[in-house]
């Protein structure tokens, strides 16, 4: 891997982030930006999100990226016909020349700015674009077959880098650009405003290319999407258009992340058989509170050990101070030591794979960003919510200059731009 100094920048031949003819929504032609718009697909994760999303508008983006069907194969060969169909009837239509796309999202006192373009593709082992977490290879599987059915990629992937905080480079093109009008503004329900322009000037792009030809970056969010990259590019002979994926570069000098956990929820686990597998090597709690006083309470138990909240039957249970013999037994040690003690190692090694016995397969976890979400389905399920608390971006950058990819889904950076704003074609 290329060795880096605290600026993130590298030895290697750094980020290479291309012009793309964007496929866009054509205003005219749908309810509101707004209601074509959608999370991330693996941020839908509950049936009533997916539908809720189809009812806001015929046109919204979820029948591209998670369309449904009887079967996996059709459901990508109905994504594909529905964005023909959508470009023919012109719902969606090609920018008339390539750009690259300043992007901000505000809410509030919360502003995040970046560039979408297409990234040149580079493996782990070349240090210019680095994954900090593993890959469920079933995932990549469908959204493999998903992008090369469509012949498109959807949505783009959340990168991070570190800049020098100053007007220079790519952050004085964006700041030029916040000042012209913008090609679309609009605000989702979750009170997010979004607003895109377009940078096509040859100065300003050639300032952006010199300003990332020696930087690095981290997949903040998009670690199955990115994979997916790389396995499509296999699949066909360079140059072509595969050698490239759609990304938002986000400088988090200037425009920090906010870094959330993900949750678990065993569905085949009882809270309470969860906590009987527990009890003689974690200090158990039950906390007797509303969830933001029982996620404080968490906060608190990790600043000094492990910990897990556990929840499902009602109540919250706060589970930590792990026993050291326990962790030395089931955790690796060809792993640093900021690997071997993060939650996630723990509760993969620890917990899933000694403690209770789970396998890390989808009939028996589910991966829910949102809290009382997974509060809420473990209850009605009668399975076992395990909330976990975040870790640092300083932890996370630190192992993946390493070449260290932590357990899955360990981590939720945000905000994470909104899919339908920018597609881009593969053969536009």
């Amino acid at each position: 891997m290329n060795t880096t100094g605290p600026d993130g920048k590298g030895h290697g031949k750094g980020l290479r982030l291309t012009p793309i003819r964007g496929l866009r929504y054509v205003p005219a032609r749908v309810g509101s930006l707004a209601a074509v718009t959608s999370p991330p697909y693996d941020v839908v994760v509950r049936p009533d999100g997916l539908h809720y999303l189809e009812s806001l508008d015929p046109h919204n983006i979820v029948r591209l990226i998670l369309p449904q069907a009887e079967s996996a194969s059709d459901s990508h060969r109905q994504a594909a016909a529905t964005l023909r169909r959508w470009l023919t009837e012109g719902i969606l239509a090609p920018e008339p020349e390539p750009a690259l796309y300043v992007y901000e999202q505000r809410n509030g006192d919360l502003l995040q700015r970046g560039l979408i373009g297409a990234l040149e593709l580079s493996e782990a082992h070349e240090g210019v674009v680095l994954p900090h977490e593993d890959v469920m290879p079933h995932i990549v599987e469908d959204r493999a077959d998903l992008m090369r059915a469509t012949a498109a990629n959807l949505e783009p992937l959340l990168l991070t880098y570190r800049g020098e905080g100053i007007r220079t480079g790519a952050t004085a093109v964006i700041e030029r650009a916040v000042n012209r009008p913008p090609l679309l503004s609009t605000t989702t329900e979750d009170g997010f405003s979004h607003r895109l322009w377009a940078v096509t000037d040859p100065a300003e792009l050639a300032e952006i290319q010199a300003d990332f030809a020696h930087r690095q970056a981290l997949i903040a969010d998009g670690h199955h999407r990115w994979a997916t990259y790389l396995r499509l590019r296999g699949d066909h002979a360079s140059p072509s258009p595969w050698d490239h994926g759609l990304v938002l570069l986000v400088d988090t000098t200037r425009y920090p992340l906010q870094v959330r956990a993900i949750h678990r929820v065993l569905h085949r686990l009882p809270v309470a058989e969860a906590l009987n597998g527990v009890a003689d090597s974690f200090r158990v709690r039950r906390i007797d509170a509303p969830l933001p006083r029982a996620l404080d309470a968490l906060a608190e138990a990790a600043a000094e050990s492990n910990a897990f909240l556990l929840a499902g039957d009602g109540s919250y249970h706060l589970v930590d101070r792990p026993d050291r013999e326990l962790l030395d037994r089931t955790i690796r040690r060809d792993r640093p030591e900021a690997w071997r003690t993060l939650d996630a190692t723990v509760l993969h090694s620890t917990l899933l794979d000694h403690t209770w016995h789970i396998p890390d397969a989808p009939e028996h976890i589910a991966y829910i960003h949102d809290t009382y979400a997974a509060v809420q389905k473990a209850e009605r399920d009668g399975g076992t919510a395990v909330l976990m608390h975040p870790v640092r971006e300083e932890v996370v950058l630190e192992l993946a200059r390493q070449g260290v990819t932590m357990p899955r889904k360990s981590t939720s950076f945000g905000p994470k731009p909104a899919t339908g704003l920018v597609l881009r074609s593969l053969e536009h």
